[in-house]
């Protein structure tokens, strides 16, 4: 089965560990918007000196150059039957992107997956996080301004797929196991 999938949530929702579990499970590559940003950085390709040139400086790197960078990585010979993006898209001018991205190669989307989880339950795993892994700029007062951002830009995202008919939410909060159990549920039973 091929699988053509977004996965949204907050951080601290999980969103990178599910990603690589599923796409083991589902044989497809999990595509973060981070690591092609240094794949094309390490790379020294054009779009990555110009993603360098905003990162370096602590901005965002605009949406034309992270559109083009995921157009590259969706056309490799590995997406042929499908991948799994975490990280894109971010905002709903990115959605209007990707699904002209894949209608140029004659393709569609064919699920949103959404992974919830309670913020007060997703500020203290990222506190405890940044704890284990000595990040100290990552404060509750910075945590919560990723939630909220997080909330302003992105969640609209789910909204537009909800429309869509493309989105399943699944709960976040749990064991791991569970947790990826519970998405591949839901994926098998979107997918028929």
């Amino acid at each position: 089965m091929s699988a053509r999938l977004v996965l949204l949530g907050p951080p601290g929702a999980g969103k990178g560990t599910q990603a690589a579990r599923l796409a083991e499970r589902l044989g497809v590559p999990a595509i973060s918007t981070g690591d092609i940003f240094r794949a094309n950085i390490k790379g020294g390709t054009e779009l990555g000196r110009q993603a360098q040139e905003y990162s370096s400086r602590g901005a965002l790197v605009p949406d034309e150059i992270t559109n083009a960078m995921v157009r590259d990585r969706l056309a490799e010979p590995d997406t042929a039957e499908g991948f799994l993006l975490d990280g894109y898209p971010r905002n709903v001018a990115q959605v209007d992107e990707l699904a002209t991205i894949l209608a140029d190669a004659g393709l569609t989307l064919d699920l949103a997956v959404e992974i919830t989880a309670d913020p007060e339950v997703v500020a203290a795993r990222l506190l405890k996080r940044a704890e284990i892994e000595g990040r100290e700029d990552d404060t509750a007062d910075v945590i919560r301004h990723r939630l909220d951002v997080y909330a302003e830009q992105t969640a609209p995202i789910s909204d537009v797929y909800a429309a869509q008919g493309l989105l399943v939410r699944v709960d976040g909060i749990g064991e791991v196991d569970e947790v990826t159990a519970r998405l591949l549920s839901a994926i098998g039973t979107a997918a028929r």
